[in-house]
């Protein structure tokens, strides 16, 4: 498959006017929804559940292993969900495997409340619908700086800094958090961070990898002195596992994903006092530059291709029930929504101004993928003092090889 063009870009964020969707409107079909497991997709999700009765069915996996299932739930014919939401980089495998349909004709029919900024065309069709825009932000607690006399940081660096100061002064032993559990995640800091530093994964016009240059160095190093501010044991800590320790008061900078902001912030919540205190900031910055250490994404939906045109339908109408501007204008601390006449809260202007500040969208190359499953494997070790910087790029550019011949990507 060649490289992915997209059309149109799903991070504009300049929302202009839509109409609002009269109801569901279904005459009948099974609607089967595959998800990643956080707070904003379950909120669309709830809203497209509405849409069950009247001869239609709507059912819904949430689950964090979600990508490790698309693609062989949606290999089998017919396949096991008619639904399956994506972002940037889950995409590539259903469209390298031809399992999502077109859905041209779907919008012209029944996508009258889309923008063109949630159109993500690939090859000039019509693949996704993009309904967020998503990506990581710091979530500070204000009050610990001030006991710390602390100003906000707004570089890694700065955070470093902080982190320092906070344990010298017996606030913390451990005021810092990231998702850096071995696999995925892990992988996702050092695409974060690389990026900020104005990072290449890929030699120009290749799949050749190029990572083990300055950039990559300096990622690692960076990543290394965070850790030395987290508890031992970081390197099992998911999105929800920080949250919960920021939640309790365990630690006081966490670099989270802004469709989480509802479960840190919620007046309602475990934690409310935790909440008040806390600032959301857009990304750091890294080694002097201005770019944000943190891809931007979308979160969007696509219609599974072997399933029967009904399903397919009905699939589309629940998702635009679930999507309609409505539910942005009821939850508008839930994402920062791609959705018509969507007004930004607070909480949702530290990942917009991400965007503004020229932060990266993650490559959707058909082999990044491979690279980043290389990076979550590879780089424990160097992070655990076991092996030289230089030693763990090594290691990820050959099992990223390894796995990029295979796929006939390299010769």
């Amino acid at each position: 498959m060649s490289k992915l063009k997209l059309a149109v870009s799903a991070l504009a964020l300049v929302l202009g006017a839509g109409t609002a969707h009269a109801g569901c409107g279904i005459e009948g079909g099974n609607v089967k929804i595959l998800a990643n497991d956080f707070d904003a997709l379950g909120t669309v999700i709830k809203e497209a559940e509405a849409c069950a009765g009247d001869g239609v069915t709507v059912e819904a996996n949430m689950t964090t292993e979600h990508k490790a299932l698309q693609v062989p739930a949606l290999t089998v014919n017919p396949a096991q969900y008619t639904v399956a939401m994506v972002a940037n980089n889950s995409i590539v495998p259903l469209m390298n495997d031809d399992l999502i349909r077109p859905l041209d004709e779907l919008v012209e029919k029944y996508g009258q409340q889309l923008q063109p900024t949630q159109l993500i065309k690939v090859d000039g069709k019509v693949m996704a619908i993009a309904f967020m825009a998503n990506g990581q932000n710091l979530y500070i607690r204000g009050d610990i700086l001030k006991e710390a006399g602390l100003e906000q940081p707004t570089s890694l660096e700065e955070v470093i800094e902080a982190a320092k100061v906070i344990r010298e002064k017996g606030i913390l032993e451990y005021p810092l958090a990231a998702a850096d559990q071995a696999g995925w995640y892990l992988g996702n800091e050092f695409v974060n961070t690389y990026l900020g530093l104005g990072g290449t994964f890929f030699e120009p016009g290749s799949a050749e990898p190029a990572i083990s240059g300055e950039e990559g160095l300096k990622t690692l190093a960076l990543m290394k002195e965070l850790s030395e501010y987290m508890e031992p044991e970081f390197l099992t800590f998911t999105s929800d596992e920080i949250k919960a320790m920021y939640l309790s008061g365990e630690v006081a900078i966490i670099n989270q994903w802004a469709s989480m902001v509802n479960g840190h912030i919620d007046p309602n919540g475990p934690a409310p006092e935790i909440g008040e205190a806390t600032i959301l900031a857009p990304a750091p910055t890294v080694g002097g530059g201005t770019t944000p250490a943190a891809a931007l994404w979308w979160d969007g939906f696509t219609i599974a291709k072997n399933i029967s045109d009904e399903d397919a339908a009905a699939s589309f109408q629940a998702m635009m029930h679930g999507i309609r501007p409505q539910v942005a204008q009821d939850n508008p601390s839930a994402a920062a929504w791609l959705i018509a006449d969507f007004s930004p809260p607070a909480s949702a202007k530290a990942i917009l101004e991400n965007a503004k500040l020229g932060a990266k969208a993650y490559p959707m190359s058909p082999y990044m993928g491979l690279l980043h499953t290389a990076l979550g494997a590879e780089l424990s070790d160097f992070l655990q003092g076991r092996e030289s910087a230089e030693q763990a790029l090594s290691d990820v550019e050959a099992a990223y090889r390894a796995a990029a011949k295979e796929a006939g990507f390299l010769n």
